[in-house]
């Protein structure tokens, strides 16, 4: 019988190379999202990809609306990524990060046992792990956040914990995502922010296509090799293939939470350079000071994912800046 899944912000850049894997496999896809990181336009190219639908609902997951797809539908597993994450916004309005994600969250989870939806896969994040102790990060290491957004995202995690504890019959997934670059091969869905980017491979593509003069580097006086911060960038395939494993493994998961990156660290100079050889083009950049909230480095220990999920990533950096130079030549 084929399962239908539903994608919380399904349209955004992760939720919406979901849908595709998704459908790419029968299973049927519906999509909740708001548009707030995201537009139409990406329900038509996952439509152009994969020749299917997904169901589509424009809802904001902290709305009671939501009871409407639970009620027109009956949802074997939910995908969570609804969420806004951008570190530097959710210093400026804490509040409205508390309110969407925890909230979003605990809509959801309300739904699911109203209408016995039991298996949920959670989008986390690396930021939970705050100002690192050690490195590589393995699930293990104590949590903490140095912003509101790594904040919402542990008292999520919490959330379902708790309710793992309490009831044992949900099928719960945890992912801590490293930091998701590129696109998909088609080039027709990508990172797509709304107005500047937060991210930094959005940023120096836009600055490649002359959209943005330059690269703000925030911060060049860190302890690593060249003084730019540290990031373990996964690329957007390698990411939904660990979802994928997640949902078929799901029965046999206690509620663990698992690293997806690939256990190596780039820095922005690192990036920009890829960029620079990727596209033949000299990236301008102006070093400015750290901002709020950000670390030194962050890399990843991936060997929960390879035990559990049977899962690692396949791609390296360069495989991972010239799709997103194809999905921005395509869509620039």
């Amino acid at each position: 019988m084929t399962k239908t899944i539903l994608l919380t912000g399904g349209a955004g850049y992760i939720g919406s190379h979901m849908a595709v894997e998704l459908l790419n496999n029968n299973y049927n896809v519906i999509i909740v999202d708001n548009f707030i990181n995201s537009d139409e336009s990406v329900l038509k190219n996952i439509n152009r990809i994969t020749n299917k639908s997904a169901k589509f609902y424009e809802i904001d997951v902290c709305d009671n609306e939501l009871e409407t797809v639970f009620k027109e539908n009956k949802i074997d597993a939910v995908i969570h990524f609804s969420a806004l994450k951008s570190v530097g916004e959710s210093i400026k309005k804490p509040e409205l990060y508390y309110k969407n994600n925890i909230g979003g969250l605990e809509n959801v989870l309300e739904m699911m046992e109203k209408y016995n939806c039991t298996d949920i896969v959670f989008s986390s994040s690396a930021t939970v792990y705050g100002e690192p102790e050690y490195l590589p990060l393995d699930e293990e290491h104590s949590l903490s956040a140095t912003n509101p957004y790594g904040e919402t995202k542990i008292a999520c995690e919490e959330i379902l914990r708790a309710l793992y504890q309490e009831n044992n019959s949900y099928n719960i997934a945890i992912l801590r995502y490293f930091n998701p670059v590129g696109a998909h091969h088609s080039g027709l869905i990508g990172e797509n922010p709304q107005g500047i980017p937060n991210n930094l491979a959005p940023f120096v593509g836009k600055v490649v296509i002359g959209e943005i003069e330059k690269v703000s580097v925030f911060g060049d006086n860190y302890n690593t090799s060249d003084g730019t911060g540290i990031r373990d960038y996964i690329h957007i395939s390698d990411l939904i293939s660990g979802h994928m494993q997640a949902l078929k493994n799901i029965t046999d998961l206690q509620c663990d939470s698992i690293n997806l990156g690939t256990g190596k660290g780039y820095s922005v100079l690192e990036v920009i350079k890829a960029f620079e050889n990727a596209s033949g083009k000299k990236i301008p950049y102006e070093i400015c000071p750290p901002r709020d909230g950000d670390i030194a480095q962050c890399y990843a220990k991936c060997d929960v994912a390879k035990q559990k999920l049977n899962w690692q990533a396949k791609y390296d950096l360069d495989d991972m800046v010239s799709s997103h130079l194809n999905w921005i030549k395509n869509n620039g």
